[in-house]
């Protein structure tokens, strides 16, 4: 892309990188979008050109900070309820409960769930980290009735097979998010929701829930505390057990004589 911009505009791409920069903002490519385009340029000036790096200067975007989207308990109890296929509820469940990213939900074999200890291992996760999470009862009480009715053979949730195959299929991601967004509209919840929502929600109840915050950064696999310190942005313990200013005016006048 910045080759054919340069190119286009009869730029320099040994050093005219702004503009392209510019241009991206101007396409509303995302921040994240930018900083990778800018990271490709700097590789190819200090690797490729042999650029010092005092001598490398683009303007960086400030990093947006947005904070999650959340469903209330109430919402995942609904959503869970209006998914009626059981193989989609199961799927939406274990990736609500165990805290998972849709990319460790499909490749979840089934040597993995540890029934005696009731835990299920994580493997190679995000950083090709693993970890050990905790399986609740009553999802595990219905992991063996979908196990009894679907027979799944490598994969906890495998996919459609082709005719000709013998293998197993992982389910897909794209497919996940689909009835995902029939159970939003099902459910009428308008947020903006996305299947890392489950995983944030699930964060954000162990959090107001009392569970502390050290727990959750080894449950979600989090690098840094930081990355967990979010759910505190989001969660309505600290908020509602917050009094507005406002209430204290009214206080000050009922003791006025």
């Amino acid at each position: 892309m910045y080759a054919k911009f340069c190119r286009i505009n009869n730029l320099d791409p040994k050093k005219d990188v702004n503009a392209f920069i510019l241009d991206l903002i101007d396409k509303g490519y995302a921040i994240s979008s930018q900083n990778q385009a800018i990271n490709s340029v700097k590789f190819y000036w200090e690797n490729i050109l042999g650029y010092e790096r005092e001598f490398i200067e683009i303007d960086r975007p400030m990093k947006e900070r947005k904070l999650p989207e959340i469903l209330s308990l109430e919402e995942v109890n609904l959503l869970l309820e209006v998914t009626k296929n059981l193989k989609h509820r199961m799927i939406l469940s274990t990736i609500y409960a165990c805290g998972l990213r849709v990319g460790e939900l499909i490749n979840i074999k089934i040597e993995y769930i540890d029934g005696s200890r009731k835990t299920l291992h994580i493997k190679q996760g995000k950083g090709k980290k693993d970890r050990i999470v905790p399986l609740p009862d009553c999802l595990i009480d219905e992991l063996r009735g979908y196990y009894k009715m679907f027979k799944p053979k490598v994969y906890l949730f495998e996919g459609r097979k082709g005719k000709n195959s013998i293998d197993s299929t992982k389910y897909s991601p794209s497919s996940i998010r689909q009835f995902f967004k029939r159970s939003l509209r099902a459910a009428k919840i308008r947020k903006k929701a996305t299947l890392h929502t489950l995983r944030h929600s699930y964060a954000t109840h162990l959090y107001e829930k009392g569970i502390n915050l050290r727990s959750i950064q080894v449950l979600l696999g989090h690098e840094s505390s930081k990355t967990t310190e979010i759910y505190t942005h989001v969660s309505n313990t600290h908020i509602n057990n917050t009094p507005s200013p406002l209430e204290f005016l009214k206080n000050y006048n009922n003791l006025e004589p």
